[in-house]
Formats: C-alpha cells, structure tokens, sequence
C-alpha cells in the first residue's frame, strides 16, 4: 500500500502553482478604466472619450486601479498639479499610465509655481509623451517638475520638462525607476537629479538612458551649495545613466564657491556613466567646477567609460572627496576622451585630484586606464593643495597638455604604459623636467622591473581640437582622437590583466575590438 503522507506537500504545491498562474492570467486580462481630459471637456461628465473631463483637479479625485489609463489631449494645456498616491498604483503586468492621446505633440501640463506631476508612496506607474512646464526658476515657481517621491517600479518617457526652480525631474528615495528620453532643461539646481537622505540604498536600481539636461543655470535661491546640475546621482545604489548628454549647465549658480558639474554622483555606489556626452558645462564667475563628469565624496565601485568631455570650464573628470563625506574607492575612468577641459575654473586640466579630508585613507584605488586626454588650453592633470590620496593608478592612457602636463604636487600615483605629449615643448615638460627618460628615474615614475614602461611621442591623433558632436549615438563613429595604423602606441601598452587581473571588457571608445595592451582610448 502506498505511502500518500508524501503526496501531501506535492498536492499543496502544485496547488499553489496553480493559484500562482490563475492569479498572473487574471493581472494578464485585466482591461482598466480609461479617463480622458480635453480643454473643451466638462468635469461633470464621466471621463470617457466620449464625454472627457476638463481639469486635473476632477482627475485627482479619482483613485486608479490597476491596468487603468489617463489620456490628456495631445497640444492641449491643462494647468493644475497631478498628484499620482498611495491610492493610485498598477502591478506588474499592469502599470496605471499617463499620457497624450490623439492630436499631435504631447499634452501639457502646466504647474504655474508647484510640481506639475507627484507620484507619492505608490508603484508600478508609467508616465509618458508629456510636456511639463513651470512659470520659471526666477517667475515664482520653487518645485520639482516631476517628482517622484518613495515609490517603485516607475517608468518615465518621452517627457519634456522645464520652468522649474529646483529639479526637472527629482527621484527621491524610490527604486526600481526607469527613465528613458526626457529633456529636461531651463530648470534651477538640476535637470535630472536622484537623491536618498541617509544612506546608498535610499535610492536603488535606477536607469537613466537616452536623456537630455540642457541649460539649467541654477537655482536662485540656493546661496550655500552648488546648483545648475545636468545629471546628478547621490545616497543611491546600482544607478545606470547612459546616451545622455549634458550641456550649458550652471552658468548662473547665484554664489562663488563649489559649483555644479553635468553628470556626476556622491555618496554612491556601482554607478555606471557610459556613453555619455558632457560638453560645454559651465560655473558661474570665479567659482569651482563647471565639469564634465565627477566621481565625488564617498563614491565606490563605480564606473565612467565610453564618455566623451569637451569644453567644460572645469575638469573632464573630477576624483574628488569632500570632507565629512564616506570613504571613496574604487572608482574606474576607462576609454573616455577629454578635449580642452578645465578652460575657466581652478581645474585648468582635463583631471583634476581634490580631497579636502586630507586623508589618504578617504580617497583610494582609483583605476584610470585607456583614456585619451587632450588640452592645448592648461594642463592633463592637476592636483590641488588638498589632494592626498593612495592606491591611484594610471595606465595606457595617452596625455596631450599645452605646456607643462601636471600641475601641483602629484603624490604616490602609478603612472605606468601612459604617452605623454607636451604641445609647446614639442616633447615633453613637467616640474621643469624636459627629458622624459630624466622624469621618469627622478619621480620614479614609468618604470617597470627597472626599464621604462611609457611613452614620449607626438600620438598624430586624426582631428584633434574640434569635437562637435551633441549625439551619443555618433560616438562609435567619433575618430578625431584615432591613432595611425602603424602607431608605436597601438599594441605597445601593458597588458593590464596579465599584470593587474584588470580586464579591460576588450572595447575602446569606438567599441571596436581591441587587444589588451593598446594606448589610449581609440585603438
């Protein structure tokens, strides 16, 4: 006779299962309400298409249900504030979703001096093919364009965003945000900007890709800290931001001191910038910043890679630590092109080392490896006063200065595999230094198991001084910083796994296959 104990716990599961599929083919059927808003609707209708609401204010008294959408009238303007709560929200299968319908273009939702769209404490929202405007970062308006505030599984594209005195769009505390080709632009600290309040896992798994922040100059009233940021991240964990550009940022931060930059992140971990573009980003008048791309306090295990800087009035790449900020390490910058960054503020050089902590415990293991750096304007490096650091290593990259190629006191760095070119000496200049081979045994520098490991010699780079791409797109075909066919630099560099166990994803700027000892970041 059989023993049917042990069919219990099968029958239960398969039970189980069973209750699990029915339930995923019932989200899978769900077929939602549909409300439609028109400016020549009438809010004691019942918000079908057929009798449209009006307002966003008859819409707010309506709690959404999963599977449910909201379609605002494409060319039409609807001012009010949408406030998306913890009594509206979508699953998995089915999101509740905000967009235009019909006509051409999106519709827009106009805030006047608040926030146009909240998405409070609720998940499993989409926003999409909307425009959303402020009255303006100096008319009156103090809000965030979008914000989305402690909740989860958000989706958000295609938005236009601007006239907001704080953010374009402002991700706070909230994980599981996805967010694809919004521009957001002519707002105040930010266009894009993910913040926590604690801690790194405040905010988690966000993407960003495809995005535009374009002339937000600064926030008028903040008068104690940086503002007019293109992208930035901080308190948060496993954020990805890529094929976007950031441009004309911070030009009118009100004060003098620490400065925006376009893309950058603090106190944050496993970030990856990659095929960016951050071009000509600015400060306001004699203060610092005004970069491409900055790794500041208390950033670890993250990455840039594939970016393009040019033309910033600060540094391509700042590695930074503020005092008070946690530990920073272990941080990459490999196969980025900087070309005459660092123009106006204190940088005066395509990287630029800073740690007002003054210990080189807080600023360590930074891997800065086939990068090309490219300044007839300053320097390729600078350290400042306060730039104690361990554990930076610089390896195969290709360093092109106007004169002198670092400036300040480098300390403890490794330099080895690099090129470096001076364009007014036509060989080489650093310290005062003019023979790289008496520069290398005197700093110590270049030199592996006793024999030189570098290079001093004009890279011919293809075109180099005129980028002028806005497209992330167009990067793979971006060759002005190509080298020869015949370069001594091609296949001369160290192989850095063999060496250091650093892989080097075998892609270079152009994401072409590469070897694994190449110079430079377009092999």
């Amino acid at each position: 006779m059989k023993n049917t104990n042990n069919m219990i716990p099968v029958f239960f599961l398969l039970t189980l299962l069973s209750c699990q599929q029915t339930n995923q083919q019932q989200q899978a059927v769900i077929k939602g309400k549909s409300y439609y808003l028109t400016a020549s609707g009438n809010d004691a209708g019942d918000g079908s298409k057929d009798n449209p609401w009006k307002t966003i204010g008859q819409l707010n008294n309506v709690q959404l249900h999963a599977g449910d959408t909201v379609y605002f009238k494409a060319g039409e303007m609807f001012q009010g504030n949408l406030i998306i709560d913890s009594f509206d929200r979508g699953n998995a299968l089915n999101p509740v979703v905000i967009t235009s319908y019909g006509g051409t273009g999106n519709a827009i939702i106009d805030a006047g001096n608040n926030t146009a769209l909240t998405l409070n404490n609720t998940s499993f929202i989409s926003v999409k093919h909307l425009n959303l405007t402020g009255a303006g970062r100096k008319q009156g308006n103090t809000k965030d364009g979008l914000f989305i505030n402690h909740s989860h599984n958000i989706t958000v594209d295609s938005i236009d965003v601007q006239g907001f005195q704080k953010s374009g769009l402002l991700i706070y505390i909230s994980s599981g945000v996805h967010v694809t080709n919004v521009t957001a632009h002519d707002n105040g600290f930010a266009g894009i900007c993910v913040a926590g309040e604690q801690s790194k896992n405040d905010c988690r798994n966000i993407y960003i890709g495809y995005c535009k922040a374009e002339n937000n100059p600064g926030d008028p009233t903040n008068l104690n800290n940086h503002s007019g940021n293109g992208i930035i991240v901080g308190l948060c964990r496993n954020v990805t931001i890529e094929y976007s550009t950031a441009t004309n940022n911070g030009w009118d931060m009100p004060r003098k001191g620490n400065g925006p930059v376009g893309i950058w992140c603090y106190e944050a971990d496993s970030v990856t910038i990659q095929n960016c573009i951050s071009y000509r980003n600015r400060t306001s008048p004699g203060s610092a910043d005004g970069g491409g791309y900055d790794f500041d306090g208390g950033t670890t295990n993250s990455t840039i890679q594939y970016c393009l800087s040019y033309e910033n009035e600060g540094s391509a790449f700042g590695l930074f630590q503020y005092a008070g900020a946690s530990n920073w390490y272990n941080n990459t910058v490999r196969f980025c092109i900087s070309e005459n960054d660092g123009t106006t503020s204190e940088a005066q050089a395509g990287v630029f080392i800073w740690n007002s902590s003054r210990d080189t415990a807080q600023l360590k293991n930074c891997y800065f490896y086939n990068n090309t750096i490219y300044n007839d304007k300053g320097a390729a490096i600078k350290y400042a006063a306060e730039s104690e650091n361990s554990g930076f290593n610089f390896y195969n990259n290709i360093f092109v200065a106007k004169d002198e190629l670092i400036t300040g006191i480098e300390t403890n760095a490794s330099f080895l595999g690099n090129n470096w070119w001076s364009l007014a000496t036509n060989k080489f200049n650093d310290d005062g230094i003019t023979s790289f081979e008496s520069w290398a045994h005197q700093k110590g520098k270049e030199q592996l198991n006793s024999k030189i490991a570098g290079f001093n010699t004009d890279p011919h780079f293809r075109d180099p001084g005129h980028a002028n791409i806005t497209d992330p797109l167009q990067l793979k075909s971006f060759f002005n910083y190509s080298l020869t066919k015949n370069s001594v630099l091609k296949n001369n560099g160290l192989d850095l796994q063999a060496l250091f166990n650093i892989y080097n994803n075998k892609k270079d700027f152009n994401q072409q296959t590469i070897a694994a000892n190449g110079i430079g970041a377009c092999l």
